[in-house]
């Protein structure tokens, strides 16, 4: 049978189940990340597991997210990050380090591997060959522990590229360009694998680009192949041994065929407020800027920055803007110092931030109080920058630049001959240096280390079983395309308590409704209603884990994104897909509805509730293992990790 990249991964780490379209198949996890905004959670998990070693190939805890220290808080999540780690046999990449993306596809990712990471920008290493998903820190507890990734058989596409991309087009626009194609709900279900005679014009970071911004798309991962580009790639890395070859058999199939013909792009970018809200760059020409970022897990590589180096080059950004400059690792940001780039990026003006997140999730560098800020990141939910107010673009490094300079979003296929640049060479060899990366202990002196825990890191919840009858109050009703940070922000303000569950609830929503949680901790018993997408974005389990404490037992949604719906099973939610979207404008009436025979419903896939507008019936499609997990509790208590309630 001719297979194509995502049956040939999938096939090699079948566990259980039949790679059949729609049915729940567990596979091997090679490798696992964390970061240190969602990985505090997933350790709290993986000891309440009692487990007392991983069980993978490898398992890294990134320290990326968290960086601003104007307290205790995020220190002391560090040192339990760090202790944590030595003892259950994880890496750990200090502060500084890198951004956990961009240093995994510097060092440790392999073609043909898995890896699950409790950030949904995970496929990044899909730009290698990987097969890659971003997941709830629980489910990452669970595969550090030896347990199978669990997903529905996805649906593939393959994105057929020809051509080659012209001047000042880059990754940055064809992943923009599919983004306005197929909308930010379009991938959802669906692998995104990327061909065609295209895909050898393009280098191992620029398809990284890529496969990050297909976390915009809802798609469960994205792949490209594993040929002549990926193996100069991990030789440049010193990692040619961890080469092999990948592609898809001639004559593969897919479930939809897309054609770029990159020599036809321009440059693209994303208007307020969503990341698929794009148009040609041409079309905002002229809109004044205030601010730009460079930088994110989508583009922060040394070609990235060797680009805006380039065309920063004996120039000053323009007065009227302040422009901030995040490498991508500690390799990145070496090289440019070693080549004289970086002496180029801080003479124009810019400001140099820490190789780590940052801006991307709010961690410093807020634009002022109606700011247009244009970023290279991915996302540009209203909020997330961290001023309410902000217009935040997303655009290509080439764009975001020349923004800078001329304080003015500019067009760059407009600029004249005399101001093309000349560009930095991209090195044949990189630097590595793993100082940063610090190895475990061996199982013997493991079990002498102490596990740190500062006052703010507290136990997870406890896990309610879902009772067989429920009354449950309207706590929130929402529209279309709730984002996980609309349900628990990020920031510098939020993200300090993202090991205090107590102190985190105090947050949730409130960028929708101030008042929600202290309504919601009013009811016993209460439920959310939602349009359709329901919890796209981050992976964040946060924003499962809070409402749960404060009483949330079910979503009611017209459509979930898919993390954020396993989020909910793991966390014993019951997210529920009405039948008839139209119900949606019934239960927005109503104050109360009642679910009887709950159990039984569950395993039936239906469950009609009672309510003021009559009964209505809802969907609850899921597989015997999530049916199980849900009647237990949620995921922990499924397991075993911790009593049931």
């Amino acid at each position: 049978m001719k297979q194509n990249i995502v049956d040939k991964i999938l096939s090699a780490h079948l566990l259980s189940g039949e790679i059949k379209q729609g049915s729940e198949i567990g596979i091997k996890i090679d490798q696992t990340l964390t970061q240190d905004a969602t990985g505090t959670m997933a350790y709290l998990a993986l000891e309440a597991m009692g487990k007392p070693r991983v069980k993978t190939d490898i398992s890294l805890a990134y320290i990326d997210h968290n960086m601003l220290q104007s307290g205790f808080e995020n220190a002391d999540d560090h040192r339990y990050i760090a202790s944590v780690a030595k003892k259950y046999g994880v890496y750990y990449s200090s502060p500084g380090n890198g951004i956990c993306h961009q240093v995994h596809l510097e060092r440790f990712a392999v073609p043909g591997k898995t890896l699950i990471g409790s950030d949904s920008h995970t496929p990044t290493a899909g730009g290698l060959g990987m097969l890659a998903f971003g997941a709830g820190g629980m489910d990452v507890a669970a595969a550090m522990g030896g347990g199978a990734y669990y997903i529905e058989v996805p649906k593939v596409i393959l994105v057929r590229l020809s051509g080659r991309l012209s001047a000042f087009v880059s990754a940055k626009d064809i992943a923009l360009y599919l983004l306005k194609i197929l909308s930010v709900k379009g991938g959802v279900g669906y692998v995104i694998e990327w061909g065609g005679e295209g895909v050898l014009t393009l280098s191992v970071p620029e398809r990284a680009t890529i496969t990050n911004m297909g976390a915009e798309l809802g798609a469960t991962s994205s792949v490209f192949p594993s040929d002549e580009r990926s193996f100069e790639f991990l030789k440049a890395q010193g990692r040619a041994s961890d080469y092999t070859a990948l592609s898809a058999d001639e004559g593969a199939s897919y479930d939809r065929i897309i054609d770029i013909n990159l020599s036809e792009l321009t440059p693209m970018i994303a208007l307020p407020h969503m990341p698929d809200n794009v148009v040609p760059v041409s079309e905002v020409a002229g809109t004044k800027v205030t601010q730009v970022c460079l930088g994110s897990c989508t583009n922060s590589s040394l070609s990235d920055m060797l680009k805006a180096a380039a065309l920063l080059r004996g120039k000053r950004i323009h007065p009227d803007v302040s422009m901030s400059v995040s490498p991508g690792s500690k390799q990145v940001l070496t090289m440019l110092s070693d080549c004289g780039a970086l002496s180029d990026i801080l003479a124009s003006g810019a400001r140099l931030l820490e190789c780590a997140c940052g801006p991307c999730i709010g961690m410093g560098f807020s634009p002022p109080s109606h700011g247009v800020s244009v970023r290279t990141f991915n996302r540009n939910f209203k909020g997330r920058s961290g001023t309410a107010d902000a217009m935040v673009y997303l655009a290509s490094p080439e764009t975001a630049v020349l923004a800078a300079l001329y304080g003015e979003i500019t067009d760059p296929k407009s600029l004249s001959d005399d101001e093309i640049f000349i560009p930095y060479d991209v090195p044949d060899e990189y630097k590595a240096d793993d100082s940063g990366i610090i190895a475990p202990c061996s199982p013997e002196d493991a079990k002498n280390v102490e596990i740190i825990r500062g006052p703010n890191i507290k136990p997870l919840p406890v896990f309610k079983k879902l009772p067989e009858n429920i009354e449950l109050n309207l706590a929130l009703a929402v529209r279309d395309n709730i984002t996980t940070d609309h349900i628990m922000p990020a920031g510098a303000k939020v993200l300090p308590y993202r090991s205090n569950i107590e102190k985190l609830s105090e947050f949730c929503f409130t960028a929708i409704d101030p008042e929600f949680p202290a309504r919601a901790s009013m009811f016993d018993n209460s439920y959310i209603l939602a349009g359709y997408n329901y919890g796209q974005g981050s992976s964040r389990e946060h924003a499962a884990l809070v409402p749960m404490y404060l009483g949330v037992r079910a979503v009611i949604a017209k459509s979930f994104a898919r993390i954020h719906e396993a989020n909910l099973i793991n966390a014993g939610i019951l997210p529920l897909i009405l039948k008839d979207p139209n119900d949606y404008d019934k239960l927005l009436s109503c104050e109360k509805i009642n679910a009887n025979n709950i159990p039984d419903a569950i395993k039936k896939g239906r469950l009609s509730i009672i309510t003021d507008a009559g009964e209505i019936e809802l969907l609850c499609d899921f597989s015997d293992r999530q049916k199980d997990m849900l009647l237990a509790g949620g995921l922990l208590n499924y397991i075993g990790g911790l009593k049931n309630e």
